[in-house]
């Protein structure tokens, strides 16, 4: 690393959601090998290997203690070990102090309610999930339907692929659209999904809804009074 490098610090802990971290990891690596003032590193509480929501495990390049002031942050996010780190303080505190000196903070899905637990969302305008959007509430963010929102250094993320829009739209916005554009077309993105794009008028909250209280709810089955305020606004 030089001095002049700018690192994009990708925050792991265990079962996180892997696509969350790999889009956005893969976009804004193609950055960094094109542009050598960006380095991307992953880091978590040790080196030690990490299970993700899917039988592919990760492990970090870095410890949280190796990369204390990065240029950017970006937490990934899942389902109910994502609600377990919501109270796991050497996580938090990570996010808190490395967040102060940052130029951008960014989260893809649930990983935006990381940041709320770290105090990071306190009126802010932000997104995550469509199922776990309101839960934002609870830390004191204004819920945003949207791709992504951007408030100043603070860019979050809504459900899982939308983690390559938001990478998309930091190498735009870091490096202009020619570079973004580049980027487009060497990842080859363009999504032509086999059912059509998503009915927004119509998602399926209802058979859904259980499996939200359940993520909650298994989740934070050890902090009952965070529980309790996220149900409030679920």
């Amino acid at each position: 690393m030089t001095d002049e490098q700018r690192t994009f610090a990708f925050v792991v802990y265990p079962g996180f959601t892997v696509l969350d971290l790999v889009g956005p990891l893969q976009v804004l690596s193609a950055l960094a090998n094109t542009d050598q003032r960006y380095r991307v590193v992953v880091v978590g509480e040790t080196l030690d290997g990490l299970g993700t929501d899917t039988p592919l495990g990760v492990s970090p390049s870095h410890t949280f203690a190796d990369v204390p002031a990065p240029y950017a942050l970006l937490v990934p996010g899942g389902g109910v070990p994502t609600m377990r780190a919501l109270s796991h303080e050497p996580l938090l505190a990570y996010l808190r102090s490395a967040a102060a000196g940052a130029e951008l903070v960014t989260s893809v899905c649930t990983g935006s309610l990381l940041l709320g637990a770290a105090g990071l969302l306190e009126g802010r305008p932000a997104t995550t999930h469509w199922m776990f959007r309101d839960v934002l509430r609870a830390f004191g963010a204004e819920p945003v339907a949207r791709r992504w929102v951007e408030d100043g250094p603070v860019i979050t993320a809504a459900g899982v692929s939308a983690g390559i829009d938001l990478a998309l739209h930091i190498v735009e916005r870091l490096a202009g659209t020619e570079a973004a554009r580049n980027v487009q077309f060497g990842v080859e993105y363009d999504p032509q999904p086999p059912l059509g794009p998503l009915d927004w008028s119509n998602p399926p909250f209802g058979p859904l809804r259980p499996l939200r209280e359940q993520v909650l709810g298994e989740g934070l089955a050890d902090n009952p009074e965070l529980l309790e305020k996220l149900l409030a606004h679920a």
